[in-house]
């Protein structure tokens, strides 16, 4: 079984108010910070006593718990007859003052992929945290969320831990739709935007040309449109439209050609995509494609799309992963490896200030 071995910190003060940036600086001269497990260094070391390290076990990771949202999300998405709450909450392995956040994709959550593990230690070589979050669209929730709604959270843990933990910068890992939710948040020109230093996109790939390629998705794309003509894009899906519960407006976003989501088609042309993408040329960016990715379909050339994604975002990086699979679990060392050594060229230590 997977477990995390924590101690918890909550905040109340983050807030999504338009005062963001002034809270922000007045922030950083706080100095406060979340709880820390005992035997944690004022030098910046490791979490635990003793210097164990951010692994305690197989699949047990070491760190702090900290709720980064303001309170806990009931409802908001204003789906008829859908109760829900949401606790926006990250994991931080490893107490340095740069970190890496990943963003997971649909369905996932705490431990989304077999990477993680070697990467948090790998990391903590290197001085940097690992920060795993938990939005509102994580696990089943993505349904009913947006991709506006993960980047309005995604900058209020960025803002959390410029604020809370004196971060001096963060890169963004984005695993799968994860992709999307980096792509999307950077061209949002949040406050806490410019504290992001780098971005990797592991399997940015298209949601809509996986889903074309299952019987009910047609009709599926038909009934949504229609739904949202109607006014009706909050309102969910049929059952037989997603394993879950789904609005209109968002299986319109996944599954419809230039819905919000569709950022990585192979059939987008050249201008689609760098109207899509173009933005991230301002970001120091690695594009981490697995050229065996089951959720890619055989047609898709992968070698050629990569290309044309890696050119549209202004000359992004770009790692081919041979016989990888989408989550890389069969090419562990070989993610992890290319990971760090982009962290370490686009993240040197002694950044900058992002508010001087």
């Amino acid at each position: 079984m997977n477990s995390l071995s924590t101690s918890a910190s909550s905040d109340s003060s983050v807030s999504s108010s338009t005062s963001w940036f002034s809270g922000l600086v007045r922030g950083r001269l706080d100095k406060s910070s979340s709880l820390k497990m005992a035997g944690s260094s004022s030098s910046g070391g490791g979490l635990a006593s003793n210097n164990e390290g951010p692994i305690k076990g197989k699949n047990q990771f070491r760190g702090v718990l900290f709720k980064y949202g303001p309170k806990s999300i009931q409802g908001q998405f204003g789906c008829p007859g859908l109760h829900f709450s949401t606790l926006v909450v990250a994991f931080k392995t490893g107490d340095y003052k740069q970190q890496v956040i990943f963003i997971g994709g649909l369905t996932d959550g705490f431990l989304a992929t077999d990477y993680l593990e070697p990467l948090a230690v790998a990391l903590d070589n290197e001085k940097w945290s690992l920060v795993q979050l938990l939005m509102s669209s994580s696990y089943s929730g993505y349904g009913t969320s947006s991709l506006e709604q993960d980047a309005m959270e995604i900058d209020q843990l960025i803002s959390y831990l410029i604020n809370k933990e004196n971060s001096e910068g963060v890169v963004l890992l984005g695993h799968s739709t994860g992709c999307q939710d980096i792509v999307h948040y950077m061209r949002t020109n949040a406050a806490c935007s410019r504290a992001v230093r780098a971005a990797i996109l592991q399997a940015p790939v298209s949601d809509r040309e996986y889903r074309a390629t299952l019987p009910e998705t047609a009709a599926m794309i038909d009934l949504a449109t229609s739904m949202i003509k109607e006014g009706l894009g909050s309102d969910l899906m049929p059952k037989e439209a997603d394993p879950s519960p789904i609005t209109a407006y968002r299986y319109n976003s996944l599954c419809a050609y230039m819905g919000d989501d569709d950022m990585f088609s192979s059939d987008l042309n050249e201008h689609q995509l760098r109207m899509r993408l173009g933005h991230m040329s301002s970001t120091p960016c690695q594009v981490i494609f697995s050229m065996d990715d089951e959720y890619v379909p055989e047609y898709v050339d992968k070698k050629a799309l990569v290309e044309r994604l890696c050119r549209a975002m202004g000359g992004a990086e770009k790692v081919e992963i041979e016989y990888g699979n989408h989550s890389l679990s069969n090419r562990v060392q070989e993610a992890v490896q290319a990971i760090i050594d982009f962290v370490k060229r686009e993240g040197p230590k002694g950044w900058d200030d992002p508010w001087s």
